[in-house]
């Protein structure tokens, strides 16, 4: 089906994404994924071809053309390598919307170089051992001691929090028992401050090229130069965020069952059961064309969505709706596709297994389907 999402300037972007790709990240995939990790030197690789900045004002060192549809563009030619940025997308997609929107004229000249450069790299920490989709359940504190703020608490399933020299910190810098929402703010840790630690590498099921990671906040001094936004505002930035969040977790779902496709198609054309192709039989037409139509139900639900956030009009309640929509089938899509390998799609030597482990997560972060069924049965007046 045709696509009237992107233009000419997308286009030609993709062209530089997709050469990229093949060259940079192909070859080493493999090796990435048994470090656990993208390389610091592959930001700096990207952010000398102006794939990170996009969105960061000309005068710092930017594209000045901040459209989400670049970040789209971005994922989809990832997906259809049989490859994920997942750091990458990371940085762009859920982190440097907050430097964007919240950052003061000092910090943008001290940090936004940086940022598009790839020469600084960023986490956000909200998930805590205790919280997951409930945010207002954050204790992590920090507490006002002239210009400074005392930060203490940890954080679990920090994406990119191994390497990065930035981290966004959700903490509580005042209590309400009247409303848990309150009084949480925003505070941006640099790497090298006495009291921030890093854990260990966490082992996953997928997204092994991915790092993910525990950080620790013992006593750690903030300056107020650090503060992005207002004191007691993060909650109300979090949910602004929320919907372009969910949004990119959908595009990764169908540009990634969208490859599980083309991957089975290629090998039931060539591999035999019983000297007969597997594409001959008529369970295999009917499991693919069946994929294949909601692949292209999710696209299209998804392109609409996406014109409507760049348009700023995508509500969170709709976000909820492509997500759940967009994750479920995925999670069907790349099953369907994998029983059709027989015992060779069990084996990570073959891109399919891959696609499936990295699928079960996306039900789960950013939300997960209950959350999102719960956000849309609100706006049903349920």
């Amino acid at each position: 089906m045709r696509r009237d999402v992107f233009t000419a300037d997308h286009e030609a972007f993709r062209e530089l994404v997709r050469d990229v790709v093949a060259k940079e990240v192909v070859p080493h995939y493999t090796e990435w994924e048994r470090a656990g990790r993208l390389p610091r030197a592959f930001f700096e690789q990207l952010g000398s071809l102006g794939l990170l900045g996009m969105a960061i004002p000309e005068e710092h060192g930017g594209g000045g053309r901040p459209d989400y549809r670049y970040n789209v563009v971005l994922q989809e030619e990832a997906a259809r390598a049989l490859v994920t940025l997942g750091t990458v997308r990371t940085q762009l997609d859920v982190v440097l919307p907050y430097f964007l929107a919240y950052a003061d004229a000092e910090q943008r000249k001290r940090w936004f170089p940086g940022l598009a450069s790839g020469k600084l790299l960023t986490a956000i920490a909200m998930t805590e051992p205790g919280t997951g989709s409930d945010l207002a359940g954050i204790r992590t504190t920090a507490v006002r001691d002239g210009d400074t703020y005392v930060l203490n608490g940890a954080k679990t399933f920090i994406t990119g929090g191994l390497l990065a020299d930035l981290v966004i910190v959700v903490a509580r810098t005042s209590s309400d028992p009247e409303d848990r929402r309150a009084g949480l703010t925003l505070l941006v840790v640099e790497d090298g401050m006495p009291g921030f630690t890093r854990g260990r590498i966490l082992d996953k099921l997928g997204i092994k090229v991915q790092d993910t990671v525990e950080l620790a906040f013992d006593d750690v001094r903030v300056p107020l130069a650090n503060r992005l936004g207002e004191e007691g505002g993060a909650f109300a930035y979090l949910g602004h965020n929320l919907p372009q969040e969910r949004m990119t977790v959908a595009v990764g779902s169908v540009a990634q069952a969208r490859a599980a496709l083309d991957a089975t198609l290629a090998y039931v054309k060539e591999r035999k059961v019983f000297g007969t192709p597997v594409a001959s039989f008529q369970n295999t037409k009917f499991e693919l064309a069946a994929v294949a139509a909601e692949v292209e139900a999710a696209q299209a639900m998804l392109d609409r969505a996406v014109l409507e956030l760049v348009d700023g009009r995508l509500s969170g309640a709709d976000a909820a709706k492509v997500k759940l929509f967009c994750t479920e089938m995925q999670a069907r899509a790349v099953d369907r596709c994998l029983q059709l390998f027989g015992g060779y799609g069990y084996m990570l030597e073959y891109p399919i297994a891959r696609l499936y482990a990295d699928a079960r997560i996306t039900r789960i972060y950013a939300g997960t389907s209950e959350v999102m069924k719960v956000i849309v049965a609100k706006s049903l007046g349920l």
